[in-house]
C-alpha cells in the first residue's frame, strides 16, 4: 500500500471533505497535460468538481484555474500506482468518481487494473481484454487484416540476426508495439531506416528506450501530417454517439509527429468508412481516435494508429459542435448522451509548437511566411490559451521550450 509520505500528500482538504458530504461526484485526471487542460476546462467551467495527477514536466492542466486539487504521481511501479489511487479515493471520499486517463501509459495502466480501480472509479476505458487490440499495433495490425481494413506493411521485429535477411518494403519505421511508459518529447516517436544498414543501426538506437520485443517494423507512407486523417468518436458497444473527421496539416516532429499542430475538420466518407468498421467490429465504448493516412502511391487511406483516448486536438470539436469531454461524463454516469456530428471548416492550433514547426518550413523552404500568416489568419481553437482561463496559455511557451530543450540534450548523449 501506499507509504507514509504518500499518504501525508493525501490528508483530505475541506474542500474535498465539502464535496463528500454533498455527495458531489466528480472527475480524477490521470495527467496533466494540454489533453487534460480541455478537459479540465469542459468539466470544470459546468462546475464539476476536477482534480489532476501530476506527472514529469506535463503541466499546464495542473495550472488552470478549474482545477480543485493537484496530486503528483508516485515515483513508484505500477502496482503501487494503483495502490495509490485506491487510497486517494478512499481518504478523499472520491468514490464514484469518474477515472479519466489521457495517455497512453495511463490508458494501459487503467485497462489492466480495471477491476481493482472499478471498486472507487468509474473507469472510463475497458478493461483490458476488451481494449487490448487498440493498445497494442501487433493485435490491431491482425485485427485490420481479418477486416480487410488498408494498412502499411507491418511486421513484428524478429531477432536481430534475421533482419539482415527481411523483405520488407524501404523507407520503413521501428515504433513501440504497446506504450509501457509515460511519454516524452526526449524518447523518439519512431526511427526511420531507409535502407538494411540504416535498420541495423536504427534498431540499436531503439533499443536503448525499448525492449526489441515491443517494436515493431512499418513501411514509411509517403508523405507529411497534411496526408494524415482522424475519425474521432464517442462510442457505446460500437455505435458512435458523437464524431469528427479532422485533417493534421501540421505536426511536430515533421516527420513523425508525437503531436499535432495545426488541424482542421473535414469530410471524408473513407476514413469514416473505415474506422466505423472497426469500431463496430470490437464493440468498443468509449472515446477513441482512429489514425489513417493517405498513401499518394494508390489514393488509399491506409490505417496507422488508435488512441482510446482524448487525443491532442480533442478541444477543436467544441467550436465544431461536440464537446466530447463533457459527452464522456455523460456516458460514464450513465446519463443520455446526445448524438452528434462535428461540422467541417474548423481550425486548431497548438501555438508555441506550430510556430516551431512553421520556423523550421521557412529556413528550409518548405513554405513562405506569407503562406503560413495566411494559414493562421481568421478564427481558431487554441489548444492551450484561454480568455477565462490564461495562466496555462502563459506557462505554455517555456514549458515547451525546455521540453525541446530536453529532448536535443538527450539526443546529443553518446
Amino acid at each position: 500500500m501506499a507509504t507514509t509520505a504518500t499518504i501525508s500528500i493525501l490528508a483530505e482538504p475541506a474542500a474535498a471533505v465539502a464535496e463528500k458530504a454533498n455527495g458531489v461526484s466528480g472527475a480524477l485526471l490521470m495527467g496533466a497535460d494540454y489533453r487534460a487542460l480541455g478537459i479540465v476546462r469542459s468539466l470544470g467551467r459546468r462546475r464539476i468538481p476536477v482534480w489532476v495527477i501530476k506527472q514529469g514536466g506535463h503541466l499546464v492542466a495542473a495550472a488552470s484555474r478549474y482545477v480543485r486539487r493537484r496530486v503528483p504521481w508516485p515515483d513508484a511501479d505500477d502496482p503501487e500506482r494503483i495502490d495509490f489511487l485506491l487510497d486517494l479515493s478512499v481518504r478523499n471520499g472520491l468514490k464514484g468518481w469518474a477515472l479519466i486517463p489521457t495517455d497512453d501509459y495511463a490508458v494501459n495502466l487503467a485497462s489492466v487494473y480495471h477491476d481493482v480501480l472499478s471498486k472507487q472509479y468509474r473507469v472510463t476505458v475497458p478493461s483490458w481484454e476488451k481494449l487490448q487490440w487498440a493498445c497494442d499495433k501487433r493485435v490491431l495490425h491482425k485485427l485490420a487484416q481479418k477486416l480487410g481494413i488498408d494498412q502499411p506493411w507491418t511486421t513484428y521485429v524478429p531477432a536481430k540476426e534475421e533482419l539482415t535477411n527481411l523483405d520488407c518494403p524501404f523507407p520503413v519505421i521501428l515504433k513501440p508495439a504497446i506504450h509501457l511508459k509515460p511519454s516524452s518529447l526526449a524518447i523518439p516517436k519512431a526511427w526511420r531506416a531507409d535502407n538494411r544498414q540504416e535498420l541495423l543501426a536504427r534498431l540499436e538506437e531503439a533499443a536503448n528506450f525499448i525492449p526489441l520485443e515491443n517494436l515493431i517494423a512499418q513501411e514509411m507512407v509517403p508523405g507529411g501530417g497534411e496526408t494524415q486523417f482522424s475519425y474521432a468518436a464517442l462510442c457505446k458497444d460500437g455505435l458512435p454517439l458523437a464524431s469528427i473527421v479532422a485533417r493534421r496539416l501540421r505536426q511536430y516532429p515533421k516527420d513523425f509527429g508525437q503531436f499535432s499542430t495545426f488541424v482542421e475538420t473535414v469530410d471524408e466518407p473513407q476514413v469514416v468508412a473505415a474506422a466505423e468498421r472497426l469500431l463496430a467490429a470490437t464493440r468498443f465504448t468509449g472515446l477513441a481516435e482512429v489514425e489513417f493516412k493517405k498513401d499518394p502511391r494508390d489514393g488509399r487511406f491506409k490505417l496507422l494508429d488508435v488512441n482510446p483516448r482524448v487525443w491532442g486536438w480533442h478541444t477543436l470539436s467544441v467550436p465544431a459542435g461536440v464537446d466530447f469531454s463533457y459527452l464522456l461524463w455523460l456516458l460514464t454516469k450513465g446519463e443520455p448522451v446526445p448524438m452528434a456530428q462535428a461540422r467541417a471548416g474548423e481550425r486548431w492550433i497548438h501555438g508555441s509548437a506550430d510556430l516551431r514547426v512553421a520556423i523550421g518550413e521557412i529556413l528550409n523552404g518548405g513554405f513562405s511566411l506569407a503562406s503560413y500568416l495566411s494559414s493562421v489568419r481568421g478564427p481558431k481553437e487554441s489548444a492551450i490559451f484561454a480568455w477565462d482561463d490564461p495562466l496555462p496559455g502563459l506557462l505554455d511557451l517555456p514549458l515547451f521550450a525546455y521540453s525541446l530543450g530536453k529532448r536535443a540534450a538527450t539526443s546529443k548523449e553518446p
